[in-house]
């Protein structure tokens, strides 16, 4: 059979989704599946094989992070060990007519602010959501100031999921410390959480410069397995298991561990810290290029602020037109990007993220629509072109429908 001349051109951007496994680390993750099955906490030869593997991979992941290999919980996900960081730490607390409170922002991912809206409907804790500035960036000041006697964790994410917007991390981490010096306090309350997932490319994650107290990501953002994710836990933090059933992960996380998967995780960890540099400056000049070529576009409004975003990232909101449609007309054109985060996908509402930063706007009545553009190793120059390309020729056509 002949291949059709007019084959359709294929572009992923929707690297904040989920990144392809690199071929490197799937060869090791095979190697290992196939060599070391074995349940680590087994006292036989195989098993201690699979417990050096597993132990290897929790050092190796330590010493990106700047952390002590104990420190290092293995989980699910991103998901499961933002649900350890919120509920373990409220679990801790042992003081009766005790209500905790929890401090976070308004644009968190859907696993800490589903929890926290949960929590607070139980009447099991209250919640102070601070909103973001119009850029997408929380005032760290706010966030002290939301902070009360009874605040047990403060929980904002390092990285915007949807906007790529970098939070003030150790800004914040320098007022919760002013705080409790402020009030004399020796209690390690409030606990400080980050959701690192969608920095990890980009970012320093070193624990201790950013000051925080637990962090957590997962390994299908940096070309690593899905399924497969880490809570930090700094040394003394009191904090409880949520999930019950055996010793594994200090306690933590009972459960056999994945070796394979946990394996191939530190090494796309590696992978990303020895290519970080470079990257990052690749994805600058094409991100660069890229918001040039989008402010060419008549009515288009670019979602956060300009400089203190990831490199990979481009949120764009285009007024009166739906952006479920937008995303299917560019996929049917071979141009694979998300209207907003993937765990979202599929709600009728309209992005959490962009109506907090339209509540910020004079102009209450612009579009909450939005257009998710993910960038990563394998885009190119040639890609954005016809993306646009891509773009402007299906606003051609919808913009006689809508306008």
């Amino acid at each position: 059979m002949q291949k059709s001349k007019n084959k359709l051109r294929k572009i992923y951007m929707d690297y904040a989704s989920g990144a392809p496994l690199d071929m490197t680390v799937l060869k090791k993750v095979t190697e290992v599946m196939k060599k070391d099955f074995a349940n680590p906490s087994a006292i036989h030869d195989l098993g201690i094989s699979s417990k050096k593997i597993l132990e290897k991979s929790r050092e190796s992941i330590a010493n990106i992070l700047g952390a002590r290999p104990v420190e290092i919980i293995f989980t699910s996900g991103a998901t499961e060990s933002n649900n350890l960081a919120v509920l373990g730490i409220l679990k801790s607390v042992k003081i009766k007519n005790f209500i905790p409170h929890i401090v976070t922002t308004n644009i968190e991912h859907a696993s800490v602010l589903e929890l926290c809206k949960f929590l607070e409907k139980e009447k099991l804790a209250e919640v102070s959501y601070v909103e973001v500035e119009e850029n997408g960036i929380v005032d760290s000041k706010k966030i002290k100031k939301a902070i009360k006697q009874n605040t047990i964790l403060v929980s904002v994410m390092y990285v915007n999921n949807e906007i790529g917007t970098v939070q003030p991390i150790q800004e914040i981490a320098k007022e919760i410390r002013h705080y409790k010096k402020q009030q004399g306090k020796v209690s390690q309350y409030p606990i400080f959480h980050t959701d690192a997932t969608q920095a990890i490319n980009y970012l320093s994650l070193k624990v201790e410069k950013l000051g925080v107290d637990l962090l957590s990501f997962n390994g299908s953002k940096i070309y690593g397995p899905k399924g497969v994710g880490v809570l930090f836990i700094k040394k003394d933090t009191v904090i409880s298991n949520i999930i019950y059933g055996g010793d594994q992960e200090f306690g933590f996380r009972p459960g056999t561990e994945n070796t394979a998967l946990v394996f191939g995780l530190s090494e796309a960890m590696i992978l990303v810290e020895r290519m970080k540099d470079k990257e990052v400056k690749r994805l600058v000049k094409l991100q660069e290029y890229f918001l040039k070529k989008l402010q060419k576009i008549n009515g288009l409004i670019i979602n956060g602020d300009f400089k203190n975003r990831i490199p990979n990232n481009v949120n764009i909101t285009i007024p009166k037109i739906p952006s479920d449609l937008l995303v299917l007309e560019l996929n049917a054109q071979g141009v694979c990007i998300s209207e907003k985060s993937a765990c979202k996908t599929g709600e009728k509402k309209s992005s959490h993220v962009i109506d907090a930063i339209r509540l910020q706007n004079k102009d209450k009545n612009i579009a909450k629509e939005s257009l998710r553009f993910s960038m990563g190793r394998d885009t190119s120059k040639e890609d954005i072109d016809y993306v646009v390309q891509v773009l402007n020729r299906t606003l051609e056509k919808l913009n006689k429908w809508y306008n």
